[in-house]
């Protein structure tokens, strides 16, 4: 086994609009690094962390990275020790799996450290229990994208039943992440606690058709049915500038626009790299006009996932 390994996870987009926590997808060249390295203590220690603005906690079990291995180990039933750097490449409270970032390079990095014996999709649970930590629950919309890559459904998790959706070919997005900061207990304290009938069967109808367009390529049902009726009416009126993008892209043929995870980032999906590209300028217009900074980024939809580096 080689004693020091490092793995790149990438950032997500969760939800997906219809796709309220049970949809996700990975993002092509934005994440997060881990290097993990065996040590002699017979305890898991954080050793160094970057890019993070000293915000995040190095205690052992309060960091993602750490929790996701120490789960990991838990299963083995391994008392080995092992050192974790964390080079930090995604803002935090971005709304663009941030923590699930973190935990998926440590697990694959980890877990080729130990001898690989565990599969991607069998990694998702120790993934899981990481972003209990971070934001309370143990939700899978973000490391499982991240760990598997592409389009990620997550069917259910009473046993946890995780489907790979395909990718059709051409299909790209753009972020967009204004220069505030949104914690994910806030953007959850604003749902509601109880939907309509009618309302559960719009959501339904949407992401059946969601699901639907994923498989047949069919850039026009994806359209129609990427319309969230349970989270984004809330959500939406703490992420300024939301509605004028919305309205801003309606003309060049994207395909339409979400809250990535909790946001405050905004997505949209494009048919081409081309109308992704004029997305973005879109986007820079709409916030340069309400005075708000944002970053743009405009990528393919990650079919990789997480990965060993080097």
């Amino acid at each position: 086994m080689s004693r020091s390994i490092t793995a790149f996870a990438p950032a997500t987009v969760a939800n997906v609009s219809c796709g309220f926590d049970i949809l996700g997808f990975a993002i092509d060249g934005m994440g997060d690094k881990v290097t993990v390295t065996f040590n002699e203590q017979e305890k898991i220690c954080v050793t160094g962390i970057t890019g993070d603005g000293g915000k995040l906690p190095m205690e052992s079990e309060k960091n993602t990275c750490s929790v996701a291995i120490q789960a990991l180990l838990d299963r083995l039933r391994s008392s080995q020790g092992i050192d974790i750097y964390l080079e930090k490449g995604l803002a935090l409270g971005s709304g663009m799996g941030s923590s699930a970032a973190s935990a998926a390079a440590a697990l694959i990095a980890a877990n080729i450290l130990l001898g690989d014996p565990f599969t991607k999709e069998e990694l998702v649970p120790f993934a899981m229990e990481a972003e209990r930590i971070a934001c309370g629950s143990a939700h899978a919309d973000n490391v499982a994208p991240s760990i598997l890559g592409g389009f990620v459904l997550i069917r259910g998790y009473e046993p946890l039943d995780i489907v790979k959706l395909p990718v059709p070919k051409g299909i790209y997005c753009t972020l967009v992440h204004p220069h505030i900061e949104l914690r994910t207990s806030d953007s959850r304290s604003v749902l509601r606690k109880q939907i309509s009938l009618k309302e559960s069967t719009v959501q339904s109808g949407n992401i059946a058709g969601f699901i639907a367009g994923l498989y047949t390529s069919d850039f026009g049902l994806i359209s129609r049915s990427l319309k969230d009726v349970i989270a984004e009416p809330s959500r939406a009126l703490l992420i300024p500038g939301f509605y004028e993008l919305r309205d801003a892209i309606k003309s060049i043929g994207a395909l339409g626009s979400g809250i990535s995870g909790s946001g405050p980032t905004i997505f949209v999906l494009s048919p081409n790299g081309e109308i992704a590209l004029e997305a973005g300028e879109k986007a820079k217009e709409v916030f340069h006009t309400i005075g708000l900074g944002a970053d743009v980024y405009v990528s393919e939809v990650n079919n990789r996932g997480a990965f060993v580096l080097g």
